[in-house]
């Protein structure tokens, strides 16, 4: 602990006395500051004892003396040692009151201890309290480096660092998800702390920020992890008191760790990434058997369970938000203990996870719930070898979703659903627009009314009479404007896809 009014009043050799303000003798001496102004305060800045003969005081005037207290309380100082045997053979009486209606501490200091050697004590006080951090935090960095060493390297960590600070400790990931919390019961305040993540993200690695404690009176402090741009992680840690020097080297030490622990993760991933990558290409070309030996043990059983397939993108170029899924996937899986094929390229993320798992909900959760993602989801793979139509399957569904303007759309919604909201495409719009033009020109300039004799025709099957009662003519009248309308197109309305593709022009073009 750093040297106290209440530790120099013990040191015998200075042999000072306490004259006022003896309840408020804990507080920390930052320093001594010897000085005879009547207004030292533009020379301080807060923390000292304050060391004067009184040679320029006006003793006797009581006012001046209360206002000179004054002004050294609201400079900060901790305590005034008044030296006797010099200017003044005792301390003033209206000194000693006006200390006392402040509270100021006030110590007398004798002729024959110098004012030097209080300075001395001081300094020496701090230098030893200063080693004494230092010693303890070499300590204690050797014991979190042990912990982490551990096979629960990160748990053990942060169950270190929340004993050695006396309070509680937290680890999130890049998305601001707990990963850890130490002890238990930290988990849940921590959790609550992630607006402070979001702020502290945008702030390049390494980052700092002391907030309040979310319901509590714990004082937090977060730190971002990362060597990057993008911070990789953040610790959060909470204590009753503010940390002191000693504290502190405990963080910054725990900080160096994780963040080792971090880079050397992001190496594995990168590692993982690519492994992932000709695994994926490997299943989309068929090649089952081959797949399943490189999956070895990273993937554990993920292909010998059925499966789907989350394909998403950045609904906007350049945008971060496939990172920030890709980051919640990972967080996902390391909290189910479930493997789980995540592949990044560019700004797409290709997701194969369990379909009985809880990572696949999660990550069409975060899909769905964020404007800046669209995505599609297969239906049910239930093998290896249904890969590639699951693929497939997750494009359609994206692109599906692009059109719809929606973040998330499933391929068995698109299955159940009409075909008719995928004719707004503009290349639909113009397709129909070309084919149907010459009986729109026909019928501008001519009689005849080709275009709704058409679509009565082909809403009635080709029924001849039905489709003339429709439209109050008689069948003949009908016949001949269908020959017209093979005539003006050129085309045979025998031909089913030739229905077809007039049947859909009609209905794109409304």
């Amino acid at each position: 602990m750093p040297p106290t009014l209440a530790s120099l009043l013990r040191s015998t050799p200075l042999k000072l006395t306490v004259l006022a303000g003896g309840d408020r003798l804990d507080a920390p001496v930052r320093w001594v500051h010897t000085s005879e102004l009547d207004d030292p305060g533009p020379y301080l800045e807060g923390g000292e004892l304050l060391l004067t003969t009184g040679l320029k005081l006006e003793v006797g005037d009581p006012t001046a003396l209360k206002a000179y207290v004054r002004r050294l309380a609201d400079a900060g100082v901790v305590g005034l040692g008044f030296g006797v045997g010099l200017t003044h053979e005792a301390v003033p009486q209206a000194l000693v009151e006006a200390a006392a209606e402040h509270r100021l501490p006030l110590l007398e200091v004798p002729r024959r201890t110098p004012f030097i050697a209080i300075s001395k004590a001081v300094s020496a006080a701090i230098a030893a309290d200063q080693y004494r951090a230092v010693t303890a935090g070499f300590e204690a960095q050797r014991d979190l480096t042990k912990a982490a060493l551990a096979p629960e390297g990160t748990t053990a960590l942060l169950g270190r660092l929340a004993a050695h600070l006396d309070g509680w400790a937290a680890l999130y990931d890049a998305s601001g998800a707990v990963l850890a919390a130490a002890p238990e019961w930290a988990g849940r305040r921590a959790a609550r702390l992630a607006g402070e993540i979001d702020r502290l993200r945008d702030k390049p690695a390494p980052a700092s920020a002391a907030v309040a404690g979310p319901g509590t009176e714990d004082r937090v402090e977060l730190q971002s992890l990362g060597t990057g741009r993008r911070p990789r992680g953040y610790l959060a840690v909470g204590t009753e008191e503010r940390l002191d020097t000693s504290a502190r080297y405990i963080v910054h030490a725990a900080v160096a760790l994780l963040t080792l622990s971090l880079e050397q993760s992001r190496v594995l991933q990168d590692t993982e990434q690519r492994l992932g990558s000709a695994l994926l290409r490997m299943l989309l070309a068929g090649e089952a058997a081959h797949a399943r030996t490189v999956a070895g043990r990273l993937y554990g059983d993920l292909l010998d369970a059925p499966v789907r397939i989350l394909v998403a993108e950045s609904a906007e170029a350049g945008a971060e938000a496939v990172t920030v899924l890709a980051e919640r996937v990972d967080a996902a899986a390391a909290r189910a203990a479930e493997p789980v094929l995540a592949v990044r390229v560019g700004d797409r993320l290709t997701v194969l996870a369990a379909e009985a798992g809880a990572v696949l909900p999660a990550a069409a959760g975060f899909a769905e719930a964020d404007d800046a993602l669209v995505a599609g989801l297969s239906a049910t793979a239930p093998g290896p070898g249904d890969v590639p139509a699951a693929h497939a399957q997750a494009e359609r569904a994206l692109a599906v979703a692009r059109r719809r303007g929606r973040s998330l759309v499933e391929h068995d919604e698109v299955g159940a659903g009409s075909v008719l909201p995928l004719l707004s495409d503009d290349a639909v719009h113009a397709f129909a627009d070309g084919l149907l033009r010459p009986l729109r020109d026909h019928d501008a300039h001519a009689r005849g009314d080709l275009v709704a004799s058409l679509q009565a025709w082909l809403s009635r099957h080709g029924q001849w009479d039905a489709a003339a009662a429709d439209l109050g003519v008689h069948r003949h009248t009908l016949r001949y404007r269908m020959r017209r309308v093979e005539e003006i197109l050129g085309r045979s309305l025998d031909d089913p896809d030739v229905r077809m593709e007039l049947w859909l022009a009609l209905k794109a073009s409304g």
